[in-house]
């Protein structure tokens, strides 16, 4: 038997990403953000919704850029220190020793420690209640070559270790289960 509840945001689990913004060293911030995904694949486009008092909330208006950094196990504490604290009172590249490196579209910077750099240009801000929603094109992708495959030049994010968010709460990927199509692939 199911029972009502309120209605809430319950699409979990969601990627858990830091997300850099800034359009030179003074202004570099990081934020984490979990609602953020792919809203289109040609052009590529995705979103991240952020609160408007948050500190990178005029950052982000101002420069219209920022890059989603994915995160992993390894990034997990830099992950949930990002964001509860405020760039306001802390330098987050500096405290959690994280290196802004130099985008290759954008002017925000990319997170190096990251295996995946998505540089993203906004294309809309929409004012949502709690959260704006910045639409954002898919401008460049930096991938990290370590989890380039050297055969098919695949990026393997499985390899990754990717994190995760569900509820509150940080989680690992769990195991393999299917490729796309693999419910309808011809048996040989």
């Amino acid at each position: 038997m199911k029972v009502d509840w309120k209605p809430g945001t319950m699409i979990y689990p969601l990627p858990a990403v830091m997300v850099s913004c800034g359009s030179e060293p003074s202004e570099y911030n990081i934020l984490t953000v979990a609602w953020v995904g792919t809203l289109c694949t040609n052009p590529p486009m995705c979103y991240i919704s952020v609160r408007p008092e948050r500190f990178s909330y005029p950052i982000l208006k101002k420069n219209m850029e920022f890059v989603i950094n994915l995160t992993t196990r390894e990034l997990a504490y830099a992950t949930d220190w990002c964001g509860v604290n405020s760039g306001k009172t802390h330098h987050k590249f500096e405290e959690m020793k994280l290196t802004p490196g130099k985008a290759t579209v954008v002017q925000a910077p990319i997170i190096e420690e990251s295996p995946l750099c998505i540089e993203c240009r906004v294309k809309e801000v929409v004012a949502l209640g709690s959260h704006d929603m910045f639409i954002a094109e898919v401008v460049n992708v930096k991938a990290d070559e370590r989890y380039l495959d050297p055969e098919s030049g695949a990026f393997d994010m499985q390899r990754t270790d990717l994190l995760a968010y569900s509820h509150g709460k940080y989680y690992g990927l769990g195991d393999f289960i299917g490729k796309f199509g693999w419910s309808v692939k011809k048996k040989k």
